[in-house]
């Protein structure tokens, strides 16, 4: 493929400007090339040597073209084959912990808080190859959605399948969802290990506090980053169930307990980030994608084939041509 293909030294390729330079000289001195003798009739000469005299600038092309080889071989032409393997130096443990309560189906983020959430965790997912990721929901009390692992698609899977369901109990339970979070990374031996906390409400619920879950992270040596997610002012949230299973929608005032979010943050090295509306969650998760960077360490290999030895020889069968035939079939105009 000509992708693959370079010239080492292409400078060579500015001797092509002698060779018009030499036909001319050919052209203007052919006559002088050969010796020349008047006399006063042909006859007694064989017939046809006239003929075979008109092909004798054929010595000229086949120089002129083995001197074209050679200065294409001078240019080092050559393949070039690159290969590269990556080492991931230091790798980073993160667990998603999503609230799943009844509120995250609120719109003031469109279609509806959890959903957006998850899009938005999707393409962080996907952004972060190199790096174990695990889920946890919470609501009232918490669970492990997906261990840490390393395979995506287990991931991305299990994250498209959260919805909000009545089987896990109601409420907002921070602490829970954070010691939860927690307990998957405290065994971990990553040199980074990360908890992204959401929530759109207060704590109101488990028999876990919220600042005892944030001690034992920072004693694990775990960073938390917090996202309070809800609109500033009301949002319409789901306040009955119907008969038909969905539900009944009003505006609600939207409470967050940003001082809470903020000290978990603070406490354990993370940052607190307020996500009003769908591009500002895009814009904080961005931002934590930047700030946990993982070093990987690439190793090039390039591979070079040298085409110039072929050229050197056509261009020594040429002139070796050139040289049987001068001596042979001309060599009576030479």
């Amino acid at each position: 493929m000509l992708s693959n293909f370079e010239f080492q030294n292409p400078e060579f390729f500015w001797l092509f400007l002698i060779l018009p330079v030499v036909v001319v000289w050919y052209f203007f001195k052919r006559n002088k090339l050969t010796a020349q003798v008047k006399i006063s009739s042909l006859k007694g000469f064989k017939t046809g040597s006239g003929l075979l005299a008109k092909f004798r600038p054929i010595l000229f092309v086949l120089r002129l073209l083995a001197l074209a080889f050679l200065i294409t071989a001078l240019a080092r032409p050559r393949t070039v084959d690159v290969s590269t393997r990556t080492n991931t130096t230091r790798g980073i443990d993160i667990v998603i912990a999503i609230d799943v309560s009844a509120s995250m189906l609120a719109k003031d983020l469109k279609p509806n808080r959890l959903e957006a959430l998850k899009n938005v965790a999707a393409q962080f997912i996907a952004d972060r190859p190199n790096d174990r990721i695990g889920l946890v929901e919470y609501a009232g009390e918490s669970y492990t959605r997906t261990p840490i692992t390393s395979d995506k698609s287990i991931v991305l899977s299990s994250l498209n399948d959260i919805q909000y369901n009545t089987i896990i109990e109601g409420g907002t339970a921070i602490g829970m969802g954070l010691a939860t979070s927690v307990n998957r990374l405290k065994d971990s031996k990553a040199k980074s290990k990360v908890i992204i906390l959401m929530t759109d409400g207060v704590n109101n619920a488990g028999f876990i506090e919220p600042t005892t879950a944030s001690e034992l992270a920072q004693e694990f040596g775990i960073k938390v980053y917090t996202i309070g997610l809800g609109t500033n002012g009301t949002a319409l949230t789901p306040i009955a169930l119907r008969g038909d299973g969905g539900f009944q929608y009003g505006n609600v005032p939207v409470e967050i307990n940003e001082e809470l979010l903020k000290e978990i943050a603070d406490k354990t090295g993370g940052l607190y980030f307020r996500a009003t509306d769908n591009q500002s969650l895009e814009e904080i998760y961005d931002e934590i994608n930047k700030l946990e960077k993982t070093d990987v360490e690439e190793f090039k290999y390039t591979n070079y084939e040298e085409k110039y030895r072929p050229l050197v020889l056509l261009a020594g069968l040429l002139l070796m041509f050139e040289l049987l035939l001068r001596y042979t079939v001309f060599k009576s105009f030479v």
